[in-house]
């Protein structure tokens, strides 16, 4: 019997999704497969069905570049409930602590800076880390006791937008692995007071910020023309230094050899991307004055 061929297209490049409260972000990433018909895509990053923002995807070839992204630094707005802690340090959990206490605004401000910097937090239990081959959040929904190993993490920036007398809105700049439900738990415990997270959103990952978002129903109702808000391969690359190519060069990275620089500019170390009349060729680091490619792209230049 012969097998059904796709009639999915190749589509190359990123969306920068506004996701929706209550989604998931593997149930985005389909949405938008099927919107744009498209082989290949996935996200830089899982944002949670409570969370909204920027949810980055990637299309065909800029899959590559997701690293990338994933490992730039994220920012959110999000609001912490004091009185009571839940066992998924956020309002879709069980309230297993409460509180009578509630902090001043000022006792929240000068708690922040505790939480500034590399320190090391403990995932909530109900987070996508593997236990023993497992996710956590499927050992925690079957009532197991989830108990997970602390790890560093970077915080840049806590900034307190405005307190009441039971809730702060606060923004983060932080790094890759940082979980903001649990700053607002380790924050209420600090405080004496218990908290939780009750809206979370993201606003910037890596070079994306809200000014690319796109919302799901605008997507959507635009249908046929939606290629209009896909951004080039190479965005997912802009915070990564680029090195100009010509042909002959690009022909040796795409065969996975190495490329002698030359030039006063040339980088000396580092992570680095090859593009040849602006089109994306190859990425790698940069070791003894040449490009050692990792990945090429199969893009036409």
């Amino acid at each position: 019997m012969n097998q059904r061929r796709s009639t999915r297209v190749e589509i190359n490049g990123w969306l920068i999704l506004d996701k929706p409260v209550g989604m998931t972000s593997t149930h985005a990433v389909s949405r938008l497969k099927r919107i744009y018909n498209a082989k290949k895509a996935g996200h830089a990053g899982t944002l949670d069905p409570l969370a909204s923002g920027i949810l980055p995807v990637a299309f065909g070839e800029a899959t590559k570049t997701v690293p990338f992204v994933q490992d730039g630094e994220k920012a959110y707005r999000f609001t912490v409930r004091f009185g009571a802690e839940t066992d998924s340090d956020d309002s879709d959990g069980t309230v297993t602590r409460t509180s009578e206490a509630r902090p001043s605004p000022d006792q929240v401000a000068q708690a922040l800076p505790f939480f500034i910097g590399t320190i090391m937090q403990v995932p909530p239990a109900y987070s996508a880390i593997k236990v023993n081959g497992e996710r956590a959040y499927d050992l925690a929904r079957d009532g197991e006791i989830v108990e997970l190993a602390a790890r560093p993490v970077t915080i840049n920036a806590l900034d307190l937008v405005s307190c009441s007398d039971d809730e702060a809105v606060i923004e983060a700049q932080c790094s890759k692995g940082t979980y903001v439900r649990a700053i607002a738990r380790d924050l209420g415990r600090h405080l004496g007071c218990l908290g939780h997270v009750t809206a979370l959103r993201r606003t910037r990952v890596g070079p994306f910020t809200e000014e690319d978002c796109v919302d799901l129903a605008e997507l959507e109702e635009a249908a046929a023309s939606a290629d209009q808000f896909l951004l080039s391969v190479e965005a997912g690359l802009s915070q990564v230094q680029c090195i100009v190519v010509d042909r002959d060069g690009a022909a040796r990275l795409r065969r996975g050899q190495s490329l002698i620089l030359r030039g006063r500019d040339a980088p000396i170390g580092g992570s680095a991307y090859a593009a040849c009349g602006g089109v994306p060729v190859a990425f790698g680091e940069v070791e003894g004055g040449e490009l050692v490619p990792s990945r090429v792209f199969n893009l036409p230049f």
